[in-house]
């Protein structure tokens, strides 16, 4: 599996293309905006682009999805259903970010849960269901690379955030601690916005996941 990143729009979200490399066909996964720039390097890849992917229905993340999908022709694969209420109101979130996508709801093409797969060419992910941040936030895990695509669940020395409605921080920590973390400490991961890290180091030195802080529980 291949990667590109694309932090879009205001909120620097981390949109990514992946694809397999024998047969070039491609999913944007969590179009946020900026679509002109992602359209771009799907041509300069030479990539067939087959389905969008989305961790969770928050506007940064979902903004575009609904356009690219109309545009393209393409199906739209997640979140899990816990985030209808979500996807309900993109418009709105737009409006109050002051973000300029074309933020529309939809009706994705096959909602994901717990234990599903999704196949983009001859490339496989495993589907995580990871409630806290959102109630139907899911991860991307691609296992024979050891890579996982973690939307707001977990970020590099922090966590997502809890307080928007659904959110439950409780419920967050045990995503991260009882869905992710035992997946191995090598697994690198993409989250939704800034660098890329690794289950292992937030394991050791996140502040609010690490090890050490639920030691004797």
């Amino acid at each position: 599996m291949r990667i590109r990143v694309f932090p879009v729009t205001a909120f620097q979200q981390n949109c990514s293309i992946i694809w397999c490399e024998s047969t070039r066909e491609a999913a944007v996964v969590d179009p946020g905006g900026d679509l002109d720039e992602v359209l771009a390097a799907v041509r300069e890849e030479k990539l067939e682009l087959k389905k969008i992917l989305l961790t969770h229905a928050h506007v940064d993340h979902a903004g575009a999805a609904a356009q690219l999908a109309e545009s393209a022709g393409l199906p739209i694969e997640g979140p899990h259903p816990g985030d209808r209420f979500w996807i309900e109101r993109l418009p709105m979130q737009a409006a109050m970010f002051g973000l300029g996508t074309d933020a529309r709801p939809f009706e994705p093409t096959r909602w994901l849960g717990q234990g599903d797969r999704v196949r983009v060419g001859e490339v496989e992910l495993e589907v995580l269901h990871c409630p806290g941040h959102t109630p139907g936030h899911v991860v991307f895990f691609h296992a024979p690379g050891r890579f996982a695509i973690v939307g707001d669940v977990l970020f590099k020395g922090s966590i997502g955030r809890t307080d928007f409605p659904g959110g439950d921080h409780d419920t967050l920590i045990r995503s991260i601690r009882e869905n992710l973390f035992p997946l191995g400490d090598d697994v690198r991961f993409l989250p939704g916005h800034g660098p890329m890290s690794t289950f292992g180091d937030e394991r050791r030195s996140n502040p609010f996941v690490a090890d050490r802080l639920f030691q004797g529980r």
